[in-house]
Parts: C-alpha cells; sequence; structure tokens
C-alpha cells in the first residue's frame, strides 16, 4: 500500500512564492511508486483548496495555483484531510508535510490544526515551530540554553513610534554600526536591512514594520556565515557544514531565490575543533526549542575563531538553490530519502504521542 502523503503549500505570507518553489521540487522528488501526492494549497488571502491526487511530476509552478471550492475551517478534517469513502468510512490521510514557509504556516499555527485534529505532520510541532519563527524568543531561549551569540535589542511597533529618537539612541548604544533590522516573524531575508548609519537606519525601521509589529536589530559580525542542518526528535544528527559566500553584502531574498548569485560551498572549510563545537551547538538549539523533524541551524564563524549561533530555521526551503537538503546529500542522504526519512520521524512522533495518557 502506498503512504497517502498531504502536501500542504502556498500561505498567507510574504514567503508564499518561496513555498511553491519548495513544494514543486518535493512534489517532483518523491518516488510515486511509494507515494500517493495530494496537493493542499492555501491561496494569499488565507483559503484552503484541496487539489485531486497527483499522477505525474509538474513542471510549472503556476500549477500548484489550484481553483475551486473553498473549504470552510469548521469541516477541515472530513473535507480536507480525507481521500475517500472506503470500507470503515472516510479515509484520512496518513501524513502531512507542510511545506510552508513565513506566518500563518511555519509560525505553529498549522501545526496547532493539526495537532487538534490529531493527524501526523512532518518537522517542528507547534512550540518549536512558534519560537522559530519569532527570533526574539528564539535569541533569548538561546541565550537561556547559554549558545554564544551577538547582541540584539527588539522594539515593538507602539513603542517605537512612541519614542523613536530613543529607539535610534539606544541601537547606536547598545549594538552600534553596522547593524542588521530584521523583522522578528519573517524569514528568507524578506524586509531585512544593513544599516551603517542613522539614516539607514531609520529606513530600515520603516521597512521591517511594513512586514510585522516587532522588529530586532542585531549586531553586524564580521565573520563567515555557516550553515548545518539538523534532523532527527530525541537524538537528532547533524549533516557537514556548508558555506554561504554571497557576492553581495549579504544573503538576501534575491540571492537565494532568484539568480542564485552567491556560493554555497560544502563542505565549508572548517577545522574538526569548529565542526565539533557547530555540531554540539546546533543540537542544543535544536533542543533549546523543542524541536522534533529538522531545523538549519546558522551560524557565524569570527576571523578570531569563535563560533557564534545565529538562528534556526523549522522549515528550510527546498529549492534548487537551498542548501538544507545539498548539505544531506554531501552526508550520504539523497533529496527522495531525506524526505522519506522526515516522514518517518513524524509517524514515529505521532506514535509517541499516542501513548500519552490523557485521563487520570
Amino acid at each position: 500500500m502506498k503512504m497517502k502523503l498531504g502536501l500542504i503549500y502556498g500561505g498567507k505570507s510574504a514567503e508564499h512564492q518561496v513555498s511553491l518553489q519548495t513544494a514543486l521540487a518535493v512534489i517532483n522528488a518523491l518516488d510515486a511508486n511509494k507515494f500517493d501526492i495530494h496537493p493542499i494549497y492555501i491561496n494569499v488571502v488565507g483559503e484552503w483548496i484541496r487539489g485531486s491526487v497527483l499522477q505525474a511530476p509538474i513542471t510549472d509552478v503556476n500549477l500548484l495555483k489550484l481553483q475551486g471550492n473553498k473549504i470552510s475551517p469548521l469541516s477541515l478534517n472530513n473535507d480536507l484531510f480525507s481521500i475517500s469513502e472506503g470500507p470503515s468510512g472516510t479515509e484520512k490521510l496518513d501524513v502531512i508535510f507542510p511545506l510552508l514557509h513565513g506566518p500563518n504556516g511555519e509560525d505553529g499555527t498549522v501545526q496547532g490544526l493539526l495537532e487538534v485534529l490529531n493527524i501526523p505532520y512532518v518537522g517542528n510541532g507547534v512550540l518549536a515551530s512558534a519560537a522559530g519563527m519569532d527570533k526574539v524568543i528564539m535569541k533569548n531561549l538561546f541565550a537561556q540554553a547559554g549558545l554564544a551569540q551577538a547582541k540584539y535589542i527588539s522594539f515593538i511597533k507602539s513603542e517605537f513610534n512612541d519614542n523613536q529618537d530613543n529607539a535610534y539612541k539606544q541601537v547606536e548604544e547598545i549594538i552600534g554600526y553596522p547593524c542588521f533590522v530584521k523583522p522578528a516573524n519573517l524569514g528568507s531575508s524578506v524586509g531585512i536591512s544593513k544599516c551603517k548609519d542613522k539614516a539607514e537606519l531609520e529606513k530600515a525601521f520603516k521597512e521591517a514594520f511594513e512586514y510585522d509589529r516587532k522588529v530586532i536589530i542585531e549586531e553586524g559580525i564580521i565573520g563567515r556565515e555557516i550553515e548545518v542542518a539538523v534532523i532527527g526528535n530525541d537524538a537528532p544528527i547533524c549533516s557537514v557544514v556548508g558555506e554561504i559566500a554571497p557576492k553581495k553584502e549579504f544573503y538576501d531574498y534575491k540571492a537565494k531565490y532568484e539568480d542564485g548569485d552567491t556560493d554555497l560551498m560544502i563542505p565549508g572549510n572548517v577545522t574538526d575543533n569548529e565542526y565539533e563545537t557547530i555540531k554540539e551547538m546546533a543540537i542544543k538549539s535544536f533542543k533549546a526549542i523543542d524541536g522534533s523533524g529538522l531545523v538549519r541551524a546558522d551560524f557565524f564563524l569570527t576571523n578570531e575563531g569563535k563560533v557564534l549561533i545565529n538562528e534556526v530555521n523549522t522549515m528550510p526551503g527546498f529549492t534548487p538553490f537551498s542548501m538544507f537538503p545539498s548539505l544531506w546529500k554531501h552526508s550520504g542522504i539523497e533529496y527522495p530519502n531525506l524526505i522519506e526519512q522526515l516522514v518517518d520521524l513524524a509517524l514515529e512522533r505521532y506514535k509517541q504521542k499516542q501513548e500519552i495518557k490523557h485521563t487520570f
């Protein structure tokens, strides 16, 4: 029997297009002899649309933008996650793979829905997804876990508007220049600015607040950008490391997803001791957010050889330019096998949760 795998993609997020590219790559990598693929599309206004089971690979990403009847959230379990009427009633999908990036998908909201409906799903749970999406909460957890990281401060929009001059002053006194201003709850380098002076800082605050009510300002670190991929549940393992060498000032959205104007060096040029430190910190960060399934952990390696954790991404992309699957390929796990391992981890975690008592 083939596994009935539901793919949720799209989403009401600035990273909608990134999610479509991820879904396209995953669909075309899955073994049709092992999986029946059921597409579930969330359009840009947040409407869920269920597609027919896919019978062949997809070559045009626009075909993933499904049209048709909109499904009420009240009937999600039967209308969205069922497939047919079998001998014992409505048959359900075996497992869901949320291929969502950014808010309204990667942030624990969809994971919470799947938890309530008691459906197995790939990747991180509600807590890890939410913590991994909010860079401020994430960094607070890293600090509590004793992980070395760059200096940072944050502001919500209302307090910033109440005293903008004080916010600029705090950034200059605590962080200094250069610094990075980012929306707290977004990924894929959307809304991020590098600031070298106050004029750029003022502009950066304005742009970041267009995408979120909370922004984070981080110290600019002189060093190399190192990434490592992690998979697992209670006993996570790490891939080899990779190094990002952007040809621009930083690894922005365009470099990641459009022009490929970045050198991804795998494996990265690190010493054995540096790798052991990175691996230890990656697993520690995974556990700090109570991760499951997968994360990509991003680090800075300074010119003095100090390792600083930057962030973890709880749903890294699977595009042709993505680091996560490339790291595992160089670690001996090909892309289709990686997806299957993630599905197995999802079912393992689901089975463990079913053993938990809910009465006493």
